[in-house]
């Protein structure tokens, strides 16, 4: 897959190389030329550009990419008019970085419904979920292993944990499930309400649209999710 990371402070930085590393094609850049000479050799491509110049920012291939992350932090401004710029050249997948309540109000605004802090751990938990599509979160727990929250594959869709046999296919513990459901409140907007199920048992029915809360290396969780 390609990303585009635009702002390499500590959290950006962090977030195109572990992207990098899991194989991604990655277009990192910041107007500072000295950051980006030295993250060039760790970041598959980087580029010195300001991201609020709007022939710049269309010099970048926008619509090829998988997504554009804004992980711009210390200059609000600057992070609001890179995302604005962003929607007006219709970027059909935006990711803001937030640092205050006032910035998740303005990007509500607009209408972008993804963010992300900007903790080191953040920009390796978003990897992540960049890396797989059906990881919804994760938690790194050691080098070895992590919690990991994935859809319900489809095939164990109907079966009770007993009958998909996770642990002995794969070498993972189900820790819960959890319940999705769209909730649409008054002012006509959607929210999403999640409810774990408690501590798993052999009898917990695997339902569709559901998430797994799975324990395990993440190489099995993974093997898991490709073959379900």
């Amino acid at each position: 897959m390609k990303y585009i990371v635009l702002g390499l402070g500590h959290f950006g930085r962090s977030l195109a190389i572990h992207l990098t590393e899991l194989g991604h094609e990655v277009i990192a850049a910041d107007k500072n030329i000295s950051i980006v000479e030295q993250t060039k050799d760790r970041i598959t491509h980087t580029v010195c550009l300001d991201s609020t110049d709007r022939d710049a920012v269309s010099s970048l291939p926008l619509r090829e990419s998988n997504a554009v992350i804004v992980a711009i932090g210390e200059e609000e401004g600057a992070s609001l008019m890179t995302v604005a710029l962003l929607k007006q050249l219709k970027v059909k997948r935006i990711i803001g970085r937030v640092v205050s309540d006032l910035q998740k109000t303005v990007l509500e605004a607009m209408n972008i419904d993804e963010y992300i802090m900007p903790e080191e751990e953040a920009a390796e938990r978003l990897a992540m979920r960049l890396d797989n599509i059906d990881i919804v979160d994760s938690f790194k727990i050691s080098e070895k292993y992590s919690i990991i929250e994935t859809k319900v594959p489809s095939k164990y869709v109907g079966m009770t944990l007993k009958e998909a046999d996770l642990t002995n296919k794969y070498k993972v513990i189900v820790l819960t499930t959890v319940h999705v459901e769209n909730e649409t409140t008054k002012d006509g907007s959607t929210r999403v309400n999640k409810e774990a199920s408690g501590i798993a048992k052999s009898d917990t029915l695997l339902m569709e649209n559901d998430l797994l809360v799975l324990f395990g290396e993440l190489a099995n969780i993974k093997d898991l999710i490709q073959k379900g």
